[in-house]
């Protein structure tokens, strides 16, 4: 007897070693994938000054960055469900760097568009749905707050040194004698793209064979793809978090403006000023993704989403009426308390999945279909945000902006509130 209880508690430790292991390789993977594409957050003056674009242009190249995602989601959902997790991220990681130093270049505005779409084919078709549905899988029912709250802190443990880094070799450079900003930008886009190709090559040397022969769903080639679509459309709880996730990504979208708008808003900032306020709001990611899922294990996933949601929304409507009658400080202050609500929202919204009446087999479907109606922000929310701030230049601008990211977010509490309602209803009809 104590033989077999000594044999359990080391499959124990063993299987849950593993199951961390994996959600480190994965956090560092989704860490590092997507900066490149987002350097606008923190780099969007030197952006459209070294790539010669105006604002309009700068939002274009978000807008085909989005439409590219909401292309491929639906079908990397369905390739989540068939391959393995760790060649669609070696390819996406690979594929990233590779487009990355094509971006290096600096071309034209024409290429630029093709380099964005193709961001968004490695790191939505190939990435999102994998790196989702094998997070959810070595979660297990009871960590799903503290593993999504994990990944997306986690990549801002990733994130953020990365960025703190391509800031200090974008600044040294920035103080040598003819060093241009382009040749700074490309620095550090250069950072991004080696960084990402090394772990592309790390994961295709990877192997666990084992373990990913378990994670196989044997009836998958099997299944219809219109009966498993007409199965999830009668899922309501699906809904629901595809409007959580879509009001609750609007205020990462808000995030991106930051920098510009402390720099353009006329509080006196410098660019590089503002560029390192928003690098300190990229340390909170770990704060508000970790914070907010062990709190979301300990009390409520959809309780803890919910007040985040809601303070979010305080926020945005903070920035829009506190510039009249608070200094820049204090501004600075409030865009780091946002972007950790922000955080702690992006951590617990996925983790609320694992209450919905959904069968395994089509766990990559439904996260695509979510991932499609959430993340479709990144079609139309950069050319609202490039024309708002061409046709209303200065502070006015962001107002508009930041008022419609507040309605949006008070949105997502309603449908946070109607999904608690829904889970205590099925709860009750089991009971």
């Amino acid at each position: 007897m104590n033989t077999n209880v000594e044999a359990i508690s080391i499959w124990s430790r063993t299987d849950k070693l593993y199951r961390y292991g994996q959600l480190i390789l994965m956090t560092v993977a989704a860490g590092s994938i997507y900066a490149v594409a987002y350097l606008r957050q923190v780099y969007q003056d030197t952006m459209l000054s070294t790539l010669a674009i105006d604002n309009v242009q700068l939002g274009y190249l978000y807008s085909i960055l989005g439409t590219s995602f909401l292309i491929c989601y639906l079908p990397s959902g369905w390739l989540a469900d068939r391959l393995s997790p760790r060649f669609l991220i070696s390819f996406s990681l690979f594929g990233t760097g590779l487009l990355a130093m094509w971006y290096a270049t600096l071309p034209s505005f024409h290429i630029l568009l093709v380099i964005f779409a193709g961001f968004g084919i490695t790191t939505g078709l190939t990435f999102w749905a994998p790196l989702v549905k094998r997070v959810k899988t070595i979660a297990g029912k009871q960590d799903q707050g503290r593993f999504f709250g994990l990944l997306d802190g986690g990549r801002g443990l990733i994130e953020a040194p990365l960025a703190t880094l391509a800031l200090a070799i974008f600044m040294h450079l920035k103080t040598q004698e003819n060093v241009s900003d382009p040749v700074a930008f490309q620095a550090v886009i250069h950072m991004y793209a080696y960084i990402c190709i090394a772990l592309g090559v790390l994961f295709a040397l990877i192997r666990d064979p084992q373990r990913e022969s378990e994670r196989h769903v044997p009836s998958a080639g099997k299944s219809n793809l219109l009966a498993d679509l007409k199965l999830l459309a009668g899922i309501r709880e699906l809904w629901l978090v595809a409007a959580i996730v879509f009001c609750g990504y609007h205020f990462f979208w808000a995030t991106y403006s930051f920098s510009a708008y402390l720099g353009e808003g006329g509080f006196g900032m410098s660019a590089a000023a503002a560029a390192m306020i928003t690098t300190v709001k990229l340390w909170m990611r770990p704060v508000g993704g970790m914070g907010g899922g062990w709190l979301g294990d300990r009390y409520s996933n959809l309780r803890v989403l919910t007040v985040a949601l809601c303070l979010a929304a305080l926020g945005m409507f903070c920035l829009v009426v506190l510039p009249k009658f608070v200094a820049g400080g204090v501004l600075a202050g409030l865009v780091i308390f946002i972007g950790t609500m922000t955080y702690v929202i992006r951590g617990l919204y996925w983790a609320v999945l694992d209450g919905c009446p959904i069968p395994a087999r089509v766990e990559g479907l439904a996260i695509g279909i979510i991932s499609v109606l959430g993340y479709s922000p990144d079609v139309f929310v950069p050319l609202i945000n490039g024309w708002l701030t061409q046709h209303y230049p200065g502070l006015i601008g962001y107002q508009i902006y930041f008022i419609y990211m507040m309605v949006i977010g008070l949105l997502g509490v309603f449908a946070a509130t109607a999904l608690n309602r829904s889970f205590a209803k099925r709860k009750g009809s089991h009971a």
